[in-house]
């Protein structure tokens, strides 16, 4: 039995799409919705590897782009969500 869980794991609730794809140099570039979690590689399998290994091994949570795909490693990962999420889960529907 594997013990192996992802560096970076999150919480169930959380999203971990992660988007695939070329950048305009043929490198392959994966990136997480939330712009956290990437990197380029060598080729589609070392990609596909780390996205899957990243978001538990499901693979209807890999997106593969079509077009040109560029690292963004410049933008700030958007704390809105997170923070909403956990205020709004304690809140009930009153009418």
């Amino acid at each position: 039995m594997s013990t192996d869980k992802p560096p970076s794991m999150h919480s169930c609730s959380q999203s971990n799409l992660f988007r695939v794809g070329k950048d305009s140099r043929g490198r392959w570039v994966v990136q997480d919705q939330q712009g956290l979690r990437g990197g380029l590689f060598v080729d589609r399998a070392q990609a596909l590897k780390f996205a899957m290994f990243e978001n538990g091994n499901r693979p209807q949570a890999v997106i593969m782009v079509a077009g040109v795909l560029e690292l963004d490693i410049g933008r700030s990962p958007n704390p809105w969500p997170h923070i909403l999420a956990g205020a709004l889960s304690g809140l009930q529907r009153v009418a």
